[in-house]
């Protein structure tokens, strides 16, 4: 991975990135967003950092990225042709995002303020953003709409991406994966751990693209964990602001990053193991029936367990966890928890005591006070009705009332927890 740091991103008649300074020529990215019949129009915005800013309602938040070597490219499947990446050389522009937004889709957009309170709660007001506002045809279906901005999107993160092609990367970073037989071999005495990512894919608007394949489509599989880097897993989903994984998040997995910093020294990162979230029993025991083989079937010592969503999907990271300890391998799941605005109510809705290692990304229902700021990017119109907030949230001097949920990306500002059960 070739990491190149942008400190700023100006509007100006060329697009290039010179001296850290990402500039973007407007009339070719509104003609890139527009290439979909589905968009009237776009608009495109620069938030920074500090700034006195309010985005909403966000859609989902993209980083530029470019393959200069090897196989596929990036977005296989959505954008590119299909074709087995994470492997090769492929540059990032580090530092910013495009993030999407534009009317509401489902109830369930999110919030990004770059400054004040609310900015504690999303990692999006640290990063640079190109804002795009998309308004849809008349008379679209939502799946229409919310398909065609999220490839609106991607189409612009690969046009920036394309920017840094030929230049020289800030700083590199080098991953490296072995085959299953080869791993055991390298590293004997190393316990085999592995990353099984559940993703959200629930039915319409709740939908996770691997290789541009709907998840809700698949059984549970491996990929090597260097795939996510090439954009293999995409968002498509309008759950809870805080609890999707935008597109950002797949391309930057903390967990993936995490385990191949200890890869070759305390563990042997083994692979990445995908599985989805069902609506219905039968489809969930088959789902959990599979991710527990594939480790028993690769003699793994313990997994890491992420969930995207709530409520419904506790009973799919529960079940995943008591079949994957009674394969005899240990897990500890990642989760946030939705224990009421008082955290007095049950924090999932389902447990079991398999599940005694549990981090947590803290309450999600936690009431927030955002202050008015002095713009917004998007649109007011919905913020009453988006999933954590109410009637009353929108307040008479602008400022408004949510829960933590509204916010993109969010997580407990102090970071996550390391909780027991025993």
């Amino acid at each position: 991975m070739g990491h190149i740091y942008i400190k700023d991103i100006q509007f100006a008649a060329e697009s290039k990135i010179e001296d850290g300074i990402l500039y973007v020529n407007k009339e070719a990215v509104e003609a890139v967003a527009l290439e979909d019949e589905h968009i009237k129009s776009v608009s495109f915005d620069i938030a920074r950092p500090g700034e006195s800013v309010r985005i909403t309602p966000v859609k989902d938040v993209i980083e530029p990225r470019v393959k200069v070597e090897g196989r596929g490219g990036v977005f296989p499947g959505v954008i590119n042709k299909v074709d087995t990446v994470g492997e090769g050389k492929t540059y990032a522009l580090k530092g910013m995002a495009v993030v999407t937004a534009g009317k509401i889709v489902g109830f369930q957009e999110g919030i990004i303020d770059m400054t004040g309170v609310g900015a504690q709660y999303t990692p999006f007001s640290k990063t640079l953003n190109l804002v795009m506002v998309c308004e849809p045809v008349d008379n679209i279906k939502q799946h229409d709409y919310e398909k065609a901005v999220r490839f609106a999107g991607f189409r612009v993160a690969v046009y920036l991406g394309e920017l840094a092609r030929d230049l020289t990367p800030d700083e590199t970073k080098v991953y490296e994966t072995y085959g299953v037989m080869e791993g055991k071999e390298k590293f004997p005495d190393l316990p085999r751990v592995a990353y099984v990512q559940m993703l959200q894919s629930q039915g319409l608007l709740h939908d996770t693209y691997v290789y541009g394949v709907d998840a809700k489509k698949t059984l549970s599989t491996l990929m090597t964990p260097t795939e996510i880097m090439d954009g293999a897993i995409v968002s498509g989903n309008c759950v809870s602001a805080c609890d999707k994984n935008p597109t950002y998040v797949h391309e930057n997995n903390p967990v993936i990053h995490d385990l191949f910093e200890e890869h070759g020294k305390t563990i042997n990162f083994v692979c990445h193991i995908l599985t989805n979230e069902n609506v219905y029993l039968a489809d969930k025991m088959r789902s959990s029936d599979w991710t527990a083989k594939l480790c028993r079937f690769l003699d793994l010592d313990a997994v890491i367990v992420s969930q995207e969503g709530f409520g419904n999907p506790d009973t799919d990271l529960i079940m995943n966890t008591k079949k994957i300890e009674a394969e005899g391998v240990k897990t500890v799941i990642i989760t946030d928890e939705y224990a009421g605005r008082d955290g007095k109510s049950q924090s999932l809705a389902d447990s079991d005591p398999a599940a005694d290692a549990v981090v947590t990304g803290g309450n999600a229902n936690e009431l927030i006070h955002l202050p008015k700021l002095d713009k917004v990017i998007g649109t007011l119109d919905y913020v009453n009705v988006i999933a954590g907030a109410s009637d009353k949230t929108l307040q008479e001097d602008g400022s408004l009332e949510v829960e933590i949920q509204c916010m993109t990306g969010a997580t407990n500002e102090t970071g996550f927890n390391v909780l027991s059960a025993r």
